[in-house]
């Protein structure tokens, strides 16, 4: 049975495609060598992460004295990237789960980087947790496991230990449902590989799928349950990381608008950050036809929506700062003492990168444009970055007693720890587009009848 769509919907699939071109087109990159663009694109990850991994060395070396942080301000740098990679981590299994349950025919060429991005997003945000302890091998203190010290629990009425559950339990479903959609492609290049080795490794990653009638339906089925499970996941964790914030004294901090402003924002700035990644994928995998123009607008209506709910947290902050009257709540970063004080150039990037720039994105011509949504999504991301560090820093840079005000200034090391993560993500994804299969093609393959430009013209044909 197929599914009929309007003729005047935009094709999903470009180009003559037929179900063997798909496969081919998918497996490529897997079996052929890599174009010139992803040997670029991995140089310069590469490049980054190295030079990461020996600011974190050196931090761990020296102390975390080498970053610039002070007697009032012990959370920074160094949290406010942990909160930006959890926010990126959002989008990925949102974009899944919740188009999956929505049926949506576009999500199907985005779904599987999303994924990917959510599940080596998370990698990055656990990376500064561990470093910022100053002593990463006594981590297994913080586990409420019995041992040495008699019996050591930790304090399970603190948000940052909440903050372990939700983010073990949202990467340990993402990765269930993210390798679930990958079983029958793994099946494909298991049943293509020529070569014993590889054919031994995805024969194990399949897990033996047969593509019989049977395991497809428990597929579905399984595919829905985690659905289920994953979207309720993506508000609660970001619920429990603004509650790091919310449930302290700080004035700026001890706000009832955190938990949807914050889960707002990180879907805002995890779109953004699949939107940059499509615009990479494109290129260094030769996957024009499936990631297309109408693919990258659907994802752009819906930055412009979560903008939009960010703008109005944003305006909330401001009133309630200017209805209490509290100096202190003026004091902080949402407010005329952030706009003009020592961090207004912070202040004045969120406004200019969140709000300003999507604004672009009303423009059809912009919102359809490769090239723009990629500018547009980097614009985002940098915004998203400037939301959290304004949160964090200049709301501990003044605490009620002036004689303890401190301006935090980053050092070279918080920057390169920083940039090597970005590095680390990008890796990571560029290998993950050399093994796996990008694309989800038996799913691609069940809309060809019905979005597949050269059937859509065939049938157009007919009705003539």
């Amino acid at each position: 049975m197929s599914h009929y769509e309007a003729p005047i919907r935009e094709p999903l699939v470009l180009g003559d495609k037929s179900y063997h071109d798909i496969t081919e087109d998918i497996a490529r990159p897997i079996e052929g060598k890599a174009n010139r663009n992803w040997y670029i694109a991995f140089g310069i990850s590469l490049a980054a992460m190295l030079w990461g991994f020996g600011c974190i060395f050196y931090t761990i070396g020296t102390g975390i004295g080498v970053w610039g942080l002070s007697k009032n301000i012990g959370w920074a740098w160094d949290i406010t990237n942990f909160v930006w990679w959890v926010g990126i981590g959002h989008a990925g299994t949102l974009i899944s789960a919740v188009l999956l349950l929505f049926r949506q025919k576009w999500r199907m060429a985005i779904n599987r980087s999303a994924e990917a991005m959510t599940i080596f997003a998370v990698f990055q945000a656990g990376l500064f947790p561990i470093i910022h302890m100053g002593r990463p091998w006594n981590g297994y203190w913080v586990l409420p496991i019995p041992n040495q010290f008699g019996s050591l629990w930790v304090n399970f009425n603190s948000p940052l230990l909440w903050d372990v559950f939700a983010i073990s339990t949202y990467l340990s479903v993402s990765l269930v449902f993210w390798w679930t959609g990958l079983l029958p492609d793994f099946a494909m290049i298991r049943d293509r590989a020529i070569k014993p080795f590889q054919k031994k490794i995805y024969s194990l990653l399949s897990f033996g799928w047969s593509g019989r009638a049977k395991d497809w339906q428990r597929f579905e089925e399984v595919s829905l349950v985690l659905a289920g499970l994953a979207t309720p996941l993506v508000l609660s964790v970001h619920t429990i990381v603004s509650m790091d914030f919310a449930t302290s004294i700080n004035p700026g901090w001890h706000s009832t608008i955190f938990p949807p402003y914050f889960v707002a924002g990180a879907i805002f700035s995890g779109f953004a950050m699949v939107q940059t990644l499509l615009g990479i994928m494109r290129k260094v995998t030769n996957l024009e036809a499936y990631i297309t123009r109408l693919h990258v607008e659907y994802m752009n209506i819906v930055i412009i929506l979560t903008g939009g709910i960010v703008a109005v947290a944003y305006a909330s902050e401001f009133f309630i700062a200017w209805y209490t009257g509290s100096p202190y709540e003026n004091y902080t970063y949402m407010s005329v003492g952030a706009a003009t004080g020592p961090y207004g150039w912070a202040f004045w990037s969120l406004i200019l990168f969140n709000i300003a720039i999507p604004q672009l994105l009303w423009i059809k011509k912009i919102r359809r444009s490769f090239i723009w949504s990629f500018i547009i999504s980097i614009a985002i991301n940098i915004g998203m970055w400037f939301e959290r560090f304004d949160i964090i820093a200049i709301v501990l840079s003044k605490g009620h007693l002036p004689s303890t005000w401190w301006r935090f200034e980053p050092t070279f090391i918080d920057v390169g720890i920083f940039i090597g993560t970005i590095g680390f993500f990008f890796v990571l994804f560029l290998l993950y587009a050399r093994t796996f299969p990008v694309i989800a093609q038996a799913e691609v393959k069940t809309i060809l009848k019905s979005s597949g430009e050269n059937y859509k013209k065939l049938r157009d044909g007919n009705h003539e």
